[in-house]
């Protein structure tokens, strides 16, 4: 019998963690597994001392040097702690998918300022305002949940916004008027999309649920499918949440991937379980 950890964040106390941590054990447990669900912090990443491991574990948090270490002690992680490390900044994350040449709002990777200090009176930030014009979004390299992204409509909140923001990574992003409050999101398991819904909020610019939106089942062009798998596949994702906004002229483009999505949401409105395929593959996988 294969066993697993389904690992995570002991720190956050919202339920939603704890329940997505369920809904993986549950799903793993259905198909024969035997499973113990596990805080980060339950783990010690002893570098010295001998450990019992299980045959795998699905890391549902950002704890990246957790997901390095059991990856170090022979333990196959889902998804790999890399791919959780490259889509967790969204700066690295967005650099690979313009390697990739995959559609997204046309973006400006900030550069790094030590706190404290500022480029202000450089003329950088002029240049940022002449590319990409107001109203432009501003976002934080990392933030979940559609929190520290922010909609810059002035110049002085771009330079009050920049200004606060030294010392951290972010980038500079074109406001795509056509997707205001509206996105959808694509849950991709292995190459294959599993489940999608459309997300809409009358009183924010973002469409999270956690934000205000609502959400609904969606049916997929044939271009947003493939543009998803793209995107999943440009930055390695076996498991991937592909945020696709609405463009001009019916033209479609990617927000984000993320590479730890929560599933409870999707299962809600669409009544398909991504768990139920996240554990399908992991055991194809490892077979």
């Amino acid at each position: 019998m294969l066993s697993c950890w389904v690992i995570y964040n002991g720190s956050l106390v919202s339920d939603k963690f704890q329940d997505q941590a369920q809904l993986m054990a549950e799903a793993a447990e259905r198909q024969g597994i035997q499973v113990s669900i596990k805080k980060n912090y339950e783990i010690q990443m002893s570098l010295s001392e001998q450990q019992s491991f299980p045959d795998f574990a699905v890391l549902l948090d950002k704890d990246i040097l957790l997901g390095y270490f059991l990856k170090s002690r022979g333990v196959p992680v889902y998804n790999d702690p890399a791919i959780i490390d490259l889509c967790d900044n969204k700066a690295t994350q967005y650099i690979r998918l313009a390697e990739r040449k995959i559609p997204m709002p046309k973006t400006i990777v900030a550069p790094k300022v030590y706190p404290n200090f500022t480029i202000q009176g450089s003329g950088y930030f002029e240049g940022v305002l002449a590319q990409l014009g107001l109203p432009m979004i501003i976002k934080e390299g990392h933030g979940s949940f559609g929190m520290k992204v922010y909609l810059i409509e002035t110049e002085s909140e771009f330079y009050e916004k920049v200004e606060s923001l030294s010392g951290i990574d972010y980038v500079f992003q074109e406001f795509i008027a056509e997707s205001r409050g509206r996105d959808i999101r694509v849950n991709i398991v292995g190459e294959k999309i599993v489940a999608a819904m459309k997300r809409q909020s009358d009183t924010d610019f973002r469409a999270n649920i956690t934000n205000g939106g609502q959400a609904f089942p969606v049916e997929l062009t044939a271009k947003q499918q493939q543009l998803a798998l793209e995107a999943a596949q440009a930055v390695g994702a076996v498991f991937a949440g592909v945020d696709l906004l609405y463009g001009p002229n019916g033209q479609t483009l990617v927000c984000e991937v993320n590479a730890a999505a929560h599933i409870r949401n999707i299962l809600n409105v669409t009544g398909i379980n991504v768990a139920d395929a996240m554990i399908r593959y992991i055991q194809e996988d490892l077979a």
